[in-house]
């Protein structure tokens, strides 16, 4: 299993934020010295969101998004105010892996067929955030329907992985929410990538049994709650 430390960026600054609330973030400092940290202890892959996209200024951090990923010379998986296909076909061109489509793939769902026929489906990842069972768009403030209907729907349009976010305990650093994680996996044949609420080894453990490809860690990360070489230990045992 995989693991993403995650580089979240909001006004030029690495953040974190506590259930995608604006007004209850972590500021952490330079975005590319956190991110040179984690490669350095071990980091195989980055998760990279422009926060300021997410909020509608998609426009906001380009240039130090584009800095890091050439920076940092490994897998990068990329999301926040990606808002047509031009702006996912633009970050394909300079190197990004994989494009995370969130408000866009519910809004205009053919772009992921598009981009997928045009790149290649293991570019493509579609956004599965949820509230209460529930996909959530437009900085997670909008409702649009059952969150295994809509994963079901990306996959038959041609996504090559999904991206889980439980809004419900993301940031919180209180532990994973399982069933939901689990009644995914079972009506998707699609790699699936966690985020929300992994504060410790056990979290990732449990994880990699489930049979969940990857894992993104945040805030846990970032308070020191648990160490990137122990997260990369658990995600890489045995089953």
């Amino acid at each position: 299993m995989e693991i993403y430390p995650a580089v979240d960026i909001l006004d030029g600054r690495c953040v974190q934020l506590v259930q995608g609330k604006r007004e209850r973030a972590e500021f952490y400092g330079e975005p590319g010295a956190w991110a040179r940290r984690w490669i350095e202890e071990g980091a195989r892959a980055l998760h990279i969101i422009n926060l300021d996209g997410a909020f509608g200024h998609s426009g906001k951090n380009a240039e130090l998004i584009r800095d890091l990923i050439r920076e940092a010379g490994m897998t990068v998986q990329l999301g926040g105010g990606i808002r047509s296909i031009a702006d996912a076909a633009g970050w394909l061109k300079i190197g990004v892996e994989r494009v995370i489509l969130g408000t866009l793939a519910v809004r205009e769902p053919d772009a992921i067929r598009r981009l997928s026929q045009e790149f290649g489906s293991r570019h493509v990842m579609a956004g599965v955030d949820a509230r209460g069972g529930e996909v959530m768009i437009e900085g997670w403030e909008e409702p649009a329907g059952d969150y295994l209907a809509w994963a079901e729907r990306f996959e038959g349009l041609g996504a090559g992985s999904l991206l889980y976010t439980n809004v419900d305990v993301e940031g919180l650093q209180q532990g994973i929410a399982l069933d939901p994680i689990l009644r995914l996996l079972e009506r998707t044949a699609l790699p699936v990538v966690v985020s929300g609420g992994i504060s410790g080894v056990d979290d990732v453990a449990a994880l990699r049994r489930s049979g969940a490809a990857g894992a993104v860690l945040g805030s846990a990360l970032y308070s020191g709650k648990i160490r990137l070489s122990e997260a990369l230990e658990a995600a890489d045992e045995k089953q």
